[in-house]
Protein backbone atom coordinates (compact mmCIF):
# COMPACT_ATOMS: atom_id res chain seq x y z
CA UNK A 1 0.00 0.00 0.00
CA UNK A 2 1.56 3.08 -0.91
CA UNK A 3 2.59 5.77 1.51
CA UNK A 4 0.54 8.76 1.68
CA UNK A 5 2.59 11.48 -0.18
CA UNK A 6 3.16 8.29 -3.00
CA UNK A 7 1.34 8.60 -6.58
CA UNK A 8 -0.45 5.29 -7.39
CA UNK A 9 -3.03 5.84 -9.99
CA UNK A 10 -5.13 3.30 -9.16
CA UNK A 11 -6.13 4.33 -5.55
CA UNK A 12 -6.20 8.13 -6.48
CA UNK A 13 -9.87 10.07 -5.84
CA UNK A 14 -11.43 12.28 -7.99
CA UNK A 15 -10.10 15.22 -5.66
CA UNK A 16 -6.23 13.91 -6.27
CA UNK A 17 -6.88 13.32 -9.96
CA UNK A 18 -8.38 16.87 -10.52
CA UNK A 19 -4.88 18.01 -8.58
CA UNK A 20 -2.88 16.39 -10.70
CA UNK A 21 -4.83 17.72 -14.18
CA UNK A 22 -4.24 21.27 -13.11
CA UNK A 23 -0.69 20.31 -12.36
CA UNK A 24 0.21 19.17 -16.01
CA UNK A 25 -2.42 21.60 -17.24
CA UNK A 26 -0.36 24.61 -15.48
CA UNK A 27 3.20 22.47 -16.31
CA UNK A 28 2.13 22.53 -20.06
CA UNK A 29 1.00 25.99 -20.00
CA UNK A 30 4.30 27.02 -18.56
CA UNK A 31 6.38 25.22 -21.55
CA UNK A 32 4.54 26.84 -23.84
CA UNK A 33 4.65 30.01 -22.63
CA UNK A 34 8.25 30.30 -22.67
CA UNK A 35 8.99 28.22 -25.82
CA UNK A 36 6.24 31.19 -27.61
CA UNK A 37 7.80 34.00 -25.98
CA UNK A 38 11.77 32.87 -26.66
CA UNK A 39 10.85 32.19 -30.41
CA UNK A 40 8.65 35.24 -30.78
CA UNK A 41 11.97 37.38 -29.45
CA UNK A 42 14.34 34.94 -31.98
CA UNK A 43 11.89 35.19 -34.96
CA UNK A 44 11.50 39.02 -34.60
CA UNK A 45 15.55 39.26 -34.61
CA UNK A 46 16.41 37.41 -36.95
CA UNK A 47 13.94 39.48 -39.04
CA UNK A 48 15.56 42.47 -38.03
CA UNK A 49 19.23 41.53 -38.17
CA UNK A 50 19.55 39.09 -41.14
CA UNK A 51 15.84 39.69 -43.28
CA UNK A 52 15.87 36.10 -42.54
CA UNK A 53 13.45 33.65 -41.01
CA UNK A 54 13.56 30.87 -38.56
CA UNK A 55 12.21 28.05 -40.51
CA UNK A 56 14.71 28.96 -43.39
CA UNK A 57 17.23 28.94 -40.30
CA UNK A 58 16.23 25.40 -39.11
CA UNK A 59 16.57 23.98 -42.65
CA UNK A 60 20.43 25.68 -42.89
CA UNK A 61 21.21 23.96 -38.86
CA UNK A 62 19.88 20.32 -40.10
CA UNK A 63 22.21 21.02 -43.31
CA UNK A 64 24.78 22.45 -41.09
CA UNK A 65 25.00 18.83 -39.53
CA UNK A 66 25.40 16.63 -43.15
CA UNK A 67 28.27 18.06 -44.90
CA UNK A 68 27.53 15.62 -47.69
CA UNK A 69 23.75 16.70 -47.82
CA UNK A 70 20.54 15.43 -47.29
CA UNK A 71 17.77 13.48 -48.87
CA UNK A 72 14.82 16.02 -49.55
CA UNK A 73 12.68 14.23 -48.24
CA UNK A 74 14.69 13.35 -44.71
CA UNK A 75 14.15 17.10 -43.81
CA UNK A 76 10.55 17.36 -43.12
CA UNK A 77 11.21 14.90 -40.53
CA UNK A 78 13.92 16.35 -38.90
CA UNK A 79 12.01 19.34 -38.47
CA UNK A 80 8.65 17.82 -38.11
CA UNK A 81 6.95 19.72 -40.57
CA UNK A 82 5.33 18.90 -44.29
CA UNK A 83 7.17 18.49 -47.24
CA UNK A 84 4.13 20.62 -48.40
CA UNK A 85 5.39 23.47 -45.59
CA UNK A 86 9.20 22.82 -46.43
CA UNK A 87 8.68 23.20 -50.33
CA UNK A 88 8.51 26.95 -50.12
CA UNK A 89 10.93 27.56 -47.79
CA UNK A 90 14.26 25.15 -49.71
CA UNK A 91 12.77 26.90 -53.04
CA UNK A 92 14.01 30.17 -51.03
CA UNK A 93 17.00 29.28 -49.77
CA UNK A 94 17.83 27.58 -53.67
CA UNK A 95 16.37 31.15 -54.82
CA UNK A 96 19.27 32.76 -52.45
CA UNK A 97 22.13 30.70 -53.26
CA UNK A 98 21.97 29.22 -49.50
CA UNK A 99 21.56 25.61 -50.91
CA UNK A 100 21.34 23.76 -54.06
CA UNK A 101 18.93 21.06 -54.90
CA UNK A 102 20.36 17.84 -57.53
CA UNK A 103 18.98 14.49 -58.13
CA UNK A 104 20.81 11.82 -56.92
CA UNK A 105 23.07 9.62 -58.85
CA UNK A 106 21.19 6.58 -57.79
CA UNK A 107 17.90 7.10 -58.45
CA UNK A 108 17.33 10.59 -60.45
CA UNK A 109 13.63 11.28 -58.21
CA UNK A 110 15.52 11.81 -55.05
CA UNK A 111 16.17 14.82 -54.67
CA UNK A 112 19.34 15.74 -52.62
CA UNK A 113 20.28 19.42 -50.72
CA UNK A 114 23.76 20.62 -50.04
CA UNK A 115 24.43 23.78 -48.19
CA UNK A 116 26.55 26.14 -50.50
CA UNK A 117 30.01 27.80 -49.23
CA UNK A 118 27.96 31.23 -49.56
CA UNK A 119 24.91 29.51 -46.77
CA UNK A 120 27.46 27.93 -44.85
CA UNK A 121 29.10 31.77 -44.00
CA UNK A 122 25.39 33.08 -43.58
CA UNK A 123 24.75 30.29 -41.00
CA UNK A 124 27.83 30.65 -39.16
CA UNK A 125 27.12 34.09 -38.64
CA UNK A 126 23.27 33.88 -37.80
CA UNK A 127 24.43 30.96 -35.24
CA UNK A 128 26.65 32.61 -33.29
CA UNK A 129 23.82 35.30 -33.01
CA UNK A 130 21.68 32.97 -32.10
CA UNK A 131 23.35 31.50 -29.41
CA UNK A 132 24.67 34.79 -27.76
CA UNK A 133 20.69 35.99 -28.25
CA UNK A 134 19.63 32.67 -26.21
CA UNK A 135 22.53 33.38 -23.70
CA UNK A 136 21.10 36.62 -22.72
CA UNK A 137 17.41 35.28 -22.97
CA UNK A 138 18.34 32.91 -20.38
CA UNK A 139 20.93 35.19 -18.43
CA UNK A 140 18.26 35.61 -15.43
CA UNK A 141 17.97 31.84 -15.28
CA UNK A 142 20.64 30.46 -12.65
CA UNK A 143 22.95 28.91 -14.74
CA UNK A 144 23.81 26.69 -12.04
CA UNK A 145 20.25 25.06 -12.89
CA UNK A 146 20.38 24.95 -16.37
CA UNK A 147 21.62 21.08 -16.58
CA UNK A 148 19.49 20.17 -13.68
CA UNK A 149 16.14 21.47 -15.80
CA UNK A 150 17.45 20.26 -18.84
CA UNK A 151 17.68 16.76 -17.65
CA UNK A 152 14.01 16.69 -16.24
CA UNK A 153 12.70 18.22 -19.23
CA UNK A 154 14.46 15.04 -21.09
CA UNK A 155 12.98 12.77 -18.79
CA UNK A 156 9.26 14.68 -19.36
CA UNK A 157 10.01 14.25 -22.98
CA UNK A 158 10.95 10.79 -23.02
CA UNK A 159 7.41 10.32 -20.80
CA UNK A 160 5.36 11.89 -23.33
CA UNK A 161 7.34 10.00 -26.20
CA UNK A 162 6.46 7.03 -24.27
CA UNK A 163 2.30 7.70 -23.63
CA UNK A 164 2.30 8.30 -27.38
CA UNK A 165 3.80 4.82 -28.25
CA UNK A 166 1.15 3.01 -26.21
CA UNK A 167 -1.85 1.34 -27.89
Amino acid sequence: MPLANESSPVSKNGIDQEAEYRAQTRLWLRLLACTTMIEGELRRRFREEFDFTMPRFDVLAQLDREPSGLVLGELPKRLMVSAGNLTPIVDRLVEDGYITRTPSNLDRRVQIVCMTMEGRKAFRRMAKSHGSWLAELLAGFPAARLDGLTSELDELKGAVRDAMQKP
